[in-house]
């Protein structure tokens, strides 16, 4: 009989007794507080609080189903390569070791990391007997997790100072590679940093920005990025940071609900050989914002191109040039010691309402879980070169550009570009450069790459690989078995990662162990602390093989904390369907084997070259156009994106559809929400099938788009409880084939 991947007795608790004087929080109690350089070295002998009663571990205990690692692969799976761990010290040794450590973080969490969390500095220690707090239940109370609080700490002066103080003052933290060729280049070291982060703390606490207010951060993939995001921690303040290829009606909202009062932005930049006015977008936001009610006081400008390639207007006393305000200050500034649950920055993602969603995650946890996820995920050495090509407009560049690998005293690059311009040899001329070990990308360069050949790689040396990442999105088989076999010579492990802003860090994904099957495709096995399930319809657990919505059962130290001012919301999104899980909106199943696959999202929200996009968000732009009536937006398979936008319009009476409309149409999206949400097809309709009570039949309008004039009609289901079952009909005969 297969075991149920992480399944547990009835009799565990998932929010304490209610009558209890903690009020529905559970609590962690640490049963162990040894900690042998970067191991752990905990018992799964540990207690975990409910309410006032001490329960034993074999309340907590959840088991790897052992045998199925070893037994029962399919013929296309690959064995973590031999030569990836020869001669290399690697964190994980063996499979053991992997399932010994995952049962202890579930046995005893609190333990767990808490050990891992004092190899960090922390100015006030936290008390070990209430090292975590949560609640996942509803029905219990308000959704409440706390880990590490009331210790006090700061993220900057651990990713920063403490390297320097460790002898690492003269070691590369930053390659910054430019989006030319004929750029200059730089190696920006861990002193050189430190020296540049206090100096723009100090400018912004001479804007007035102080402990607990936000700043929000719209630059270009720069060294400087970075070392903003660290400066507003160094002093306690929230950083905002959003993606540079966002529209001002994007920008501006994202200002207004974060009540920014700073605004860190650039000149402009070049995103391959496209100019992009960064600074004129943002005097478009401020003014959009100061229209809603809200004033930006100011805005620190750095100057990536000048004038000869992007002028703008400046307004004195509101518009600081980097250079001007930065380059005198002092390259001392005291960090801010700060509460593990204070907040650290909030970062929108596109919710399923159309309204974007400010994710606020906070100090401690966070810090801990993105140093130890980058650690064993990439299995960094000191030696090491990372290379992440994400932005830091998304929760990838938080995690594994800014925090993971500074945590962990790394060099890595930083690029401005992208991976294809001028030729598609760029990214893999980087890892030649720089000798990178760890490449980190989405599955969507990889099949742009792939699509332009082989040449491209083995044109260049990339014998210093030894990991391949992908994030973002699932990456299909082809793509993977393309990424270990042309660019990796089938000697790098492929660690595909499953994880979402919401999470902070990595939650599934195949950590480079001896010995351990890679599946092309899956998402796999859970890393420490990680508590997946998966539940039916009717919220049961599944045991064994089986499929459903992916949620998870216990508190990983970066779990979301709440959504920035409105905690009702996140309450409602991620708790309120099925009590006493984390609900991440992603379908899943497990094989015999125990590994996980991803399924697609359960709602409304897209992925497109593994950005979230909302339908909402983008039918809301559509109907802004006089001439739309209606807007109903699915997803569809897409060769490079993975997965594209199809929108159905219905239009106003008076309007006729043709080329110039769709144009418009497109427009408008691109200008309320930005070049990655543009629509890759627009299907006039005339109507879309709904039922009686009004609802859009989103089910059918996927298959259309999807499989068109193919579709199997009897594969739609029951079209009996549509409104107008005709349209069905219509919309097959008029599919943009």
């Amino acid at each position: 009989m297969v075991l149920g991947f992480l399944t547990g007795p009835p009799s565990v608790s998932r929010g304490g007794d209610p009558k209890s004087k903690n009020k529905g929080l559970q609590v962690y109690r640490s049963s162990s507080s040894s900690f042998l350089g970067n191991r752990v070295n905990v018992g799964c002998a540990g207690k975990m609080q409910k309410g006032n009663e001490d329960s034993r571990d074999e309340d907590v205990l959840y088991h790897l189903p052992y045998a199925n690692l070893e037994r029962h692969h399919d013929s296309d799976n690959v064995v973590v390569p031999e030569v990836f761990h020869e001669g290399r010290a690697t964190h994980l040794k063996s499979l053991d070791e992997y399932k010994k450590l995952y049962e202890e973080s579930i046995a005893d969490p609190a333990g767990f990391w808490s050990n891992i969390a004092r190899s960090f500095y922390w100015k006030e220690d936290f008390p070990s007997a209430t090292a975590c707090t949560y609640n996942f239940d509803l029905n219990v109370g308000p959704i409440a997790i706390n880990w590490f609080k009331g210790g006090k700490t700061n993220i900057c002066y651990n990713a920063v100072d403490r390297q320097v103080e460790n002898g690492l003052g003269s070691k590369v933290a930053f390659h910054y590679e430019g989006n030319d060729l004929e750029d200059e280049h730089r190696d920006i070291t861990y002193e050189e940093v430190k020296d540049e982060v206090c100096r723009v703390a100090n400018s912004l606490k001479e804007m007035g920005v102080k402990k607990g207010d936000c700043v929000c951060l719209y630059m270009p993939m720069v060294p400087e990025l970075p070392i903003a995001m660290l400066a507003c921690a160094r002093i306690g303040a929230v950083h905002s940071v959003v993606f540079g290829g966002f529209s001002a009606e994007a920008l501006a909202g994202r200002i207004f609900d974060a009540k920014n009062n700073v605004v860190i932005t650039c000149d402009g930049v070049m995103r391959g050989k496209k100019l992009i006015e960064l600074k004129k977008v943002a005097d478009e936001a401020a003014k959009l914002s100061q229209a809603r009610g809200h004033n930006v006081g100011h805005k620190l400008v750095l100057q990536r191109l000048g004038p000869e390639k992007c002028k703008v207007d400046f307004v004195e006393g509101v518009d600081h040039w980097w250079n001007e305000m930065v380059k005198p200050q002092s390259t001392v500034c005291e960090p801010e010691w700060v509460d593990a649950e204070d907040p650290l920055f909030i970062l929108y993602t596109s919710g399923s309402t159309g309204q974007p969603k400010g994710i606020l995650h906070t100090t401690g946890g966070y810090m801990v879980y993105s140093a130890t996820t980058f650690k064993y995920a990439f299995d960094y050495q000191p030696e090491d070169v990372f290379f992440c090509t994400a932005d830091c407009g998304w929760i990838t560049g938080h995690s594994y550009v800014t925090y993971g690998p500074l945590l962990n005293g790394a060099s890595q690059v930083v690029f401005e570009g992208v991976p294809n311009c001028p030729r598609p040899d760029r990214l893999w001329r980087i890892v030649e450069k720089y000798r990178v070990q760890q490449v980190y990308t989405a599955p969507t360069a990889i099949r742009a790459l792939m699509v332009a050949g082989d040449k491209y790689v083995k044109g260049t040396d990339r014998s210093s690989l030894k990991i391949l990442g992908t994030v973002g999105e699932p990456i299909n088989p082809e793509a993977w078995n393309w990424y270990f076999k042309v660019v990796g010579d089938e000697r790098c492990p492929v660690v595909d990662t499953w994880w979402q802003t919401e999470t902070g860090g990595h939650m599934i994904l195949p950590l480079p162990i001896p010995g351990l099957h890679m599946k092309p495709g899956a998402a796999s096995l859970p890393f420490f602390g990680v508590v997946p399930v998966i539940l039916d319809e009717d919220g049961n657990e599944v045991d064994g093989e089986g499929q459903g919505f992916l949620m998870v059962k216990k508190p990983w130290p970066s779990t979301l904390r709440s959504i920035s001012g409105d905690h009702e919301r996140m309450q409602d999104i991620y708790f309120s369907r099925f009590k006493g899980y984390y609900m991440s909106g992603d379908g899943c199943r497990r094989d015999k084997d125990g590994y996980y696959w991803l399924t697609g999202r359960v709602d409304d929200v897209l992925n497109v070259s593994g950005h979230r996009i909302g339908t909402a968000e983008v039918e809301s732009a559509l109907v802004l156009h006089p001439a739309v009536g209606e807007a109903a937006v699915v997803g569809i398979g897409h060769d490079i994106k993975g997965e594209g936008i199809y929108a159905y319009v219905t239009l106003m009476n008076k309007f006729q559809p043709d080329d110039d409309l769709k144009k418009e149409l497109i427009q408008y999206v691109r200008k309320e929400i930005g070049p990655i949400a543009t629509p890759d097809v627009i299907h006039f309709a005339a109507a879309v099938p709904k039922t009686r009570s009004g609802k859009i039949m989103r089910r059918i309008l996927r298959k259309i788009a999807n499989e068109g004039s193919k579709v199997d009609k009897d594969g739609l289901g029951d079209v009996s409880t549509l409104a107008d079952p005709s349209v069905v009909e219509a919309l097959i005969e008029t599919h943009a084939n």
